[in-house]
């Protein structure tokens, strides 16, 4: 039967049908909206990434995603859904297995990320572009809201020496496959980079952190907070303030000022981490008073933010040498 303008039914039936199942497909992917906390299935160490997404099922859809490589947080340049799954791609220096070059030396290549909504979760999955084997899986889960709040009502409770001053009992390495890389002399522990990352066996939710420690010229490290924070170690005497500077959560919240020593000084370091207030006292000069943690970091290897996660000390960059890291669990 054709209609009376020549058009055959059968088209007209097909063509209204996408018409009126397209507003339905824009409000499903409206699902897709909010903050993910991603948990990467991979054999080789624990990996936690983080997803932002706003505009799905319109014209806007934006982004911004905290992963490997790069480590920091980023705009997401290439974003769009293929039906209802949602497709978004980097342009890096994506490694691949058996490539055994330096990082300079690795060219540029698209890392695709591909993910559906199943119930309240994200199943999704990774793959460098013509290179199958470096496929991995990974799940997102909506980001918790988190109500503790710094109010005054914390108080402190026993503290926790989490480095004893003669070996690394209460320690164990994130990595597999790698050389631990950490030895301590004379009181003091060090890195022999690139060494694994370090994580303590006791967990913490609100805590006061202390730290006492020496970077060398050229040094990058940086304590993780929860196993899902990092607050940034490195050596920039002299320079300004940024998201990757010492003091830092790193790439999402700045030090208001540079309080860094020059290599070679012991330095020191408090923390304050209640709920995602966080306070940061870097050479007795607050550099950041409770500012809000949105998500996690580069670092974070710990996905679930509300529950408590250890204190973790990066290994795998530059040199870094601690001779105190304390702990003070908060209670109300």
């Amino acid at each position: 039967m054709r209609h009376a303008m020549g058009i055959p039914g059968g088209v007209l039936r097909v063509f209204s049908l996408i018409l009126w199942t397209g507003p339905l497909l824009a409000a499903g992917l409206e699902a897709f909206n909010g903050r993910w906390n991603i948990e990467v299935k991979s054999k080789e160490r624990p990996r936690a990434w983080w997803l932002e997404i706003q505009g799905a099922g319109t014209q806007a859809l934006r982004g911004r995603f905290v992963g490997a490589p790069g480590g920091g947080m980023y705009d997401i340049p290439e974003m769009r859904f293929e039906g209802d799954t949602l497709v978004f791609v980097f342009q890096r220096r994506y490694g691949v297995p058996g490539e055994r070059v330096q990082y300079d030396q690795i060219p540029e290549r698209r890392g695709i990320y591909r993910a559906r909504l199943e119930g309240d979760r994200l199943i999704g999955t990774f793959e460098v572009e013509g290179f199958p084997q470096t496929r991995l899986e990974w799940v997102g889960f909506r980001a918790p809201e988190i109500p503790d709040r710094d109010d005054g009502t914390w108080r402190p409770t026993q503290p926790v020496e989490l480095f004893n001053g003669r070996d690394l009992t209460g320690w164990k390495p994130l990595e597999t496959g790698r050389p631990l890389g950490w030895v301590v002399e004379d009181g003091i522990l060090k890195n022999i980079p690139p060494a694994a990352n370090l994580v303590s066996e006791q967990m913490f939710w609100n805590f006061e952190l202390y730290a006492e420690y020496r970077l060398q010229k050229g040094s990058n490290s940086g304590i993780g907070l929860r196993g899902r924070y990092e607050i940034q170690i490195i050596d920039d005497y002299g320079r300004p303030p940024s998201v990757q500077s010492h003091g830092a959560v790193y790439s999402r919240i700045a030090p208001k000022v540079n309080a860094s020593k020059p290599p070679g000084e012991w330095q020191s370091l408090r923390v304050r981490l209640i709920g995602r207030e966080v306070t940061v006292i870097l050479n007795g000069i607050p550099v950041i008073e409770r500012g809000i943690i949105e998500g996690l970091t580069a670092m974070g290897h710990d996905p679930y933010e509300d529950r408590p996660g250890p204190i973790s000390i990066q290994g795998d960059h530059r040199e870094i040498e601690i001779r105190k890291l304390t702990v003070t669990p908060l209670v109300r």
